[in-house]
């Protein structure tokens, strides 16, 4: 590792470092999901730990890009980030991933400083929470790697006078963790005899150097992995007969002082227990027989929702009769996805689609696999219902949380039935999760918005679900809405026009954007919609 050599006095961390970071996790953990993946051998050999972790960063970056609450400090940030992996963790390791995230985001949250000292106690409140919230912790595991990087960031800080620098700070805990994750199949039989490091821990490896190169623009170096048992194809390893049945997961709302009954429950119904959260939201995992006991004790403690309950003995299939589902809002956008062989809800104007509608457009595929695509953020409760009662019947069901009707066709023109489930909704929610997206639409009433006050009539102009602009012509807010979004970069834009637009405005909205961005592709759909005239989205 190269030492920094900027001079002043040292940064502290900032929101914009968090939003980097998180980002940089992000595609660092898609680039290594497979190999992450096929060293997935404990606590069950399932294959998907990297898998879980992508669609946690994924879900941790998507709150991120999308909160209101916009932070300003890194605590915020951090804060937003860890509610984010909190709710959308999957899996053993995602779940311990994003209580990580919230040790951390606690701590720089009560820190009056961001520098180097606030950062080692933030490796270390992200160990200590993740080991609280395992029934019972193995060492050799993503336990073990991220206390071993809280170690380096406290001895480093020690070491040296006064205040270091945060990217060294950082780059000696990634360090740490990685010497650590070499260690992991000297703890753990089963990895020793597998020829693997711990999936989880490389997982975390891959943050936590991301984020170092985040603060120092450089990699981790001398640091020789040519030897690593990562390099090592893993040996066979076959579900041990005495695997519970079913992973169960699901979201808990319940007293804090409630968490401490409903683990010792879990603990005596299965394994590999882990509750992670706080302040009345939990996120609920556990292996184990009876899937329905489990959920009971959930309901004992609080309200659980988002229920999933996966089984640990079927294996994945690199086929599949795989289907779409996907909420429309306008005839124009039905048929264009239908011709695709997307099954199709359609919604009516300031009507939410029901559960029973979703679960018919379900119903009528006859698939054992369905990708649901709500297309806006209202609909999502909605979809997790209808999927709850889906995998109660035996259909695996998974829901890309598309908050725009461009996000879902962003996901539909990359999703290949040939991929296996996993990665395929890997790659469409990463899809999803890129394609910026705004909106214009009519003001039916007066009121105060973020963009300042509008009246009856007025045009408004939409940003990722906020209103960034009010002015008085559709063309006039759309080019707006499209300049903002341009400005972010991309290479494609995609206008789909309502029921309302003007085809002669759509036509000259078009021209001016070929015009203006000779190096943008433009692609126009008559959707159809109403009350929204134009919707755009940028990949």
């Amino acid at each position: 590792m190269n030492e920094s050599s900027s001079a002043g006095p040292p940064a502290g961390l900032s929101a914009d470092n968090i939003r980097d970071w998180a980002r940089a996790a992000r595609e660092a953990l898609i680039r290594s999901r497979v190999e992450i993946d096929a060293l997935n051998v404990f606590p069950v050999p399932d294959g998907d730990t990297g898998t879980n972790l992508c669609l946690t960063m994924e879900a941790a970056c998507a709150e991120l890009d999308n909160s209101a609450v916009h932070p300003k400090t890194a605590g915020e940030a951090a804060s937003v980030l860890a509610r984010g992996a909190l709710l959308g963790a999957r899996g053993n390791s995602g779940v311990i991933l994003s209580q990580i995230l919230r040790g951390m985001g606690i701590t720089l949250v009560g820190a009056s400083d961001r520098g180097a000292h606030a950062v080692a106690r933030a490796f270390r409140a992200g160990a200590d929470e993740a080991y609280r919230s395992v029934a019972r912790p193995v060492e050799g595991t993503i336990l073990t790697v991220a206390r071993a990087a809280a170690d380096a960031a406290e001895n480093l800080v020690k070491s040296i006078p006064g205040e270091p620098d945060v990217a060294r700070v950082v780059g000696a805990a990634a360090e740490g963790a990685r010497a650590a994750l070499l260690r992991t199949p000297a703890m753990l039989e089963v990895l020793r005899q597998a020829g693997v490091v711990d999936a989880g821990g490389r997982g975390l490896v891959e943050v936590y150097d991301a984020l170092f190169r985040v603060l120092s623009g450089e990699s981790i170096e001398d640091f020789d992995m040519s030897e690593s048992p990562m390099n090592v194809v893993p040996q066979p390893i076959a579900m041990p007969s005495d695997t519970p049945d079913f992973e169960v997961m699901y979201l808990l709302e319940a007293p804090d002082d409630r968490i401490d009954a409903l683990r010792a429950a879990l603990d005596a119904r299965g394994d590999s227990v882990v509750i992670v959260g706080g302040d009345g939201l939990w996120n609920v995992h556990v292996h184990a027989d009876d899937a329905g006991a489990c959920i009971e004790d959930g309901l004992a403690a609080g309200r659980p929702h988002r229920i999933q309950v996966n089984s640990l003995h079927a294996r994945p299939t690199s086929r599949s009769n795989r289907q779409l589902v996907m909420v429309t809002h306008g005839s124009g956008i039905t048929d264009l996805v239908t011709v695709a062989g997307v099954n199709c809800v359609p919604a009516q104007s300031r009507t939410r689609p029901s559960v029973t509608e979703i679960l018919s457009a379900v119903h009528a595929s006859h698939s054992p696999e369905v990708v649901l695509l709500p297309s806006d953020r209202d609909n999502q409760g909605t979809a997790e219902i209808a999927a709850e009662q889906l995998r109660a019947t035996g259909v695996r069901v998974a829901i890309v949380p598309t908050r725009s009707v461009v996000q879902s066709l962003a996901a539909i023109a990359v999703h290949d039935p040939e991929r296996t489930f996993d990665d395929d909704l890997v790659t469409m929610t990463r899809a999803a999760g890129a394609t910026r997206y705004g909106a214009v639409t009519i003001a039916e009433r007066a009121a105060l918005t973020s963009a300042g006050q509008c009246a009856v009539g007025d045009v408004l102009g939409l940003l990722d679900g906020d209103i960034v602009q009010i002015g008085h012509a559709v063309l006039e807010v759309a080019r707006g809405v499209c300049d903002r979004l341009v400005a972010g970069g991309g290479e494609l834009i995609t206008i789909v026009s309502g029921v309302d637009a003007d085809p002669t405005e759509v036509e000259m909205l078009i021209a001016w954007l070929e015009s203006s961005n000779p190096g943008l592709d433009v692609v126009h759909h008559d959707g159809g919609q109403p009350l929204w005239p134009i919707i755009v989205g940028v990949e």
